[in-house]
């Protein structure tokens, strides 16, 4: 039965295919009318958004899920500023990857080219919806975005602003579809389209996580929740880790790159953690510790074993003291969720030893768990933190988007010579 969900999918393929053909110099002018057009329309994309943070407000919704929410002039010249610089990025469309001469005298490529139809099911975040337009065309794809009802006026304005382009451009609409329709049973059925949708990616809390991967039909990346640890070592410069707690912790606790656990090597316990202790009060942070972290730091409430795996995403953080290197990378092998871990150390050994004995997707030594971003990482924006190992691991841009395949150069040359008539 060709329902609505499957007929806007249908259509986005074959635009996919018009996608797939363009020019590197015709989807870079594109990505850059949209990006003008977001500005140009800029304040009846924040009108919208203000309706969606009104009854996001009505309805209860926490703060973390409110600040992912919230645009302002500034966050949408900054999804526009991303859309510019994924413009600006080389085109992984095409590219050879590898190339050599068969001993039987054909050439071998390996070359990048389009995944085709890609899903984008997310929550509350309008800045998703053009960082993954932007990001799936780049790469010559048809996307379908599912985001969550909380941004739904949000959402139409800027696809608005898109399939604008889109069409000033000359090019079919239905290579950008925004599914109006939130129900479990249109996005159920979304995710058993494997005959037309190539991927799917979620995006959000563990909840939407698990119902993607459960129910899928269709490949799935995960972009699981963010349990990012800082581990100060004992040969640690304390003053330069409390720099990275800080800002790890502070800077905009709701994103996925935020710190949720500090661990402490228990030969500089008492020397950093009531200082620290005392840095991250001054700015709201509720810290909860283990044994021996309760016991340097007054008023410090115990911590669960469930708080050591909790993505808090606001400005709670979980403590413990550990005795040296290898008891803190048992411990986030654990507890932690592959996405993001720093080590605070000036000892090399010890710094090499924590990059190779985790598989985290991304492994930071003295650097913020902040940069754990696909803009901060050159990749101009980022459709989401793959902790999937598959062809993509770690912060994805347009190359996570396109896949290699074969293409074989040569000049009649036949496997078997009885072939030959």
């Amino acid at each position: 039965m060709n329902t609505p969900v499957r007929a806007a999918a249908l259509q986005c393929r074959e635009a996919a295919v018009q996608v797939a053909a363009l020019s590197t110099a015709a989807k870079n002018s594109l990505l850059l009318a949209m990006a003008d057009a977001l500005q140009a329309q800029s304040a009846a994309i924040l009108a919208a958004n203000a309706l969606d943070l009104q009854a996001a407000r009505e309805k209860g919704i926490g703060a973390a899920m409110l600040d992912r929410l919230a645009l302002d002039e500034g966050r949408v010249r900054g999804i526009a500023d991303a859309l510019r610089q994924v413009a600006a990025l080389p085109d992984p469309v095409g590219q050879v990857t590898r190339r050599e001469r068969s001993d039987k005298g054909f050439s071998i490529e390996r070359v990048r080219v389009p995944l085709g139809v890609i899903a984008m099911i997310y929550e509350a975040r309008p800045n998703v919806t053009a960082d993954a337009a932007a990001l799936c065309l780049k790469a010559g794809n048809g996307v379908i975005l599912r985001g969550g009802s909380e941004a739904l006026r949000s959402n139409q304005a800027i696809a608005a602003c898109l399939r604008g382009a889109l069409r000033e451009a000359g090019l079919s609409e239905q290579a950008l579809v925004l599914l109006d329709d939130l129900s479990r049973e249109a996005m159920l059925e979304l995710m058993q389209l494997s005959d037309i949708v190539d991927l799917i990616i979620p995006r959000g809390g563990e909840g939407l996580i698990r119902f993607v991967t459960e129910h899928a039909r269709v490949p799935v990346i995960k972009h699981y929740k963010g349990v990012c640890h800082l581990y100060v070592d004992r040969r640690a410069d304390l003053d330069r880790a409390l720099d990275l707690l800080i800002d790890g912790k502070v800077s905009r606790p709701s994103a996925c790159n935020s710190l949720e656990t500090l661990l402490v090597h228990a030969e500089v316990a008492a020397r950093f953690l009531p200082r620290a202790a005392e840095a991250l009060r001054e700015r709201g942070v509720e810290l909860l510790g283990d044994r021996r972290a309760r016991e340097l730091c007054d008023g410090m409430a115990a911590a669960s074993e469930e708080d050591f795996a909790a993505e808090f995403l606001s400005l709670k953080l979980a403590v413990a003291v550990v005795d040296d290197l290898d008891a803190a990378i048992t411990h986030i092998r654990r507890h932690g969720s592959d996405h993001t871990e720093v080590i605070a150390s000036e000892d090399p050994v010890a710094a090499e030893r924590f990059v190779h004995a985790l598989r985290s997707a991304v492994v930071m030594v003295n650097t913020s768990s902040r940069f754990s971003d696909g803009g901060e990482l050159g990749l101009g924006a980022e459709i989401g933190i793959s902790t999937t190992r598959l062809h993509a691991y770690g912060p994805m841009g347009a190359e996570a988007l396109t896949i290699e395949r074969f293409v074989l150069r040569g000049d009649g040359q036949v496997r078997h010579a009885e072939s030959r008539l």
